[in-house]
């Protein structure tokens, strides 16, 4: 894929857990030489910092202090994304079970959305180069003002498909997890709907290359005059 369509704004794209977001984001951000924003990330960084702190689930108060004051950086660039806790690499460790069995409690906290939505749009203001940023909420709440807005869903069944293959567990276990963050995030976010004004892809029967091929032509299509 070439990146001769160019895109220098800013670029939102939401959905649920298994619609394809995380492989899309990166492939269409090196595609347009354009940054990328795994916020999920964040929120699995912050996850851990409560987690390593020691502090209660129920502590809402001293959770949203300890995510305040660790140390976040959040790498860019589409081919060397790196999320660091404190100076140190967390990639591997935010994926894990204890972080994703306790993320959606977290992210849940309004002081902690607050802080981390603040961060996200500081990341996006800063991107000279355009940026394409992932999520729950990215078209709705970080970004609404986004350039383009782009909503990928998949039906159920490929969605725990998709993410079973991913982290390698059982399928059944991932539809059942699937489907719990489905209902933790819609307490917070709409995980299963799309931002006002965003493109709905649905992903069930395209592979990758189809879906960056469709957004690609969106791009081109929104660039003609």
């Amino acid at each position: 894929m070439s990146s001769k369509h160019a895109f220098r704004g800013v670029i939102a794209i939401d959905g649920p857990s298994g619609s394809g977001k995380s492989s899309v984001t990166r492939r269409l951000a090196a595609d347009l030489g354009a940054g990328c924003l795994d916020t999920g990330a964040m929120y699995r960084a912050a996850t851990l910092a409560v987690l390593r702190s020691g502090v209660s689930m129920a502590d809402k108060p001293t959770m949203s202090k300890v995510v305040e004051t660790a140390k976040l950086e959040f790498g860019t660039t589409p081919n060397d994304r790196y999320t660091r806790l404190d100076g140190n690499n967390v990639d591997a460790e935010i994926r894990g079970d204890e972080v994703t069995s306790h993320v959606s409690v977290v992210s849940s906290v309004p002081q902690v959305r607050k802080h981390l939505i603040a961060m996200q749009r500081q990341i996006i203001a800063d991107a000279s180069d355009g940026i394409v940023v992932e999520g729950r909420d990215i078209g709705e709440v970080v970004a609404p003002d986004a350039d383009m807005k782009v909503y990928l869903t998949a039906d159920a069944t490929a969605r725990a498909h998709r993410r079973s293959a991913q982290v390698g567990a059982e399928l059944e276990a991932t539809a059942k997890d699937i489907e719990r963050r489905d209902t933790a995030d819609a307490q917070t976010t709409r995980p299963l709907d799309a931002a006002p004004g965003a493109i709905v892809v649905d992903t069930t029967h395209l592979d990758l290359d189809q879906v960056l091929t469709a957004l690609h032509e969106l791009i081109a299509h929104r660039e003609t005059p």
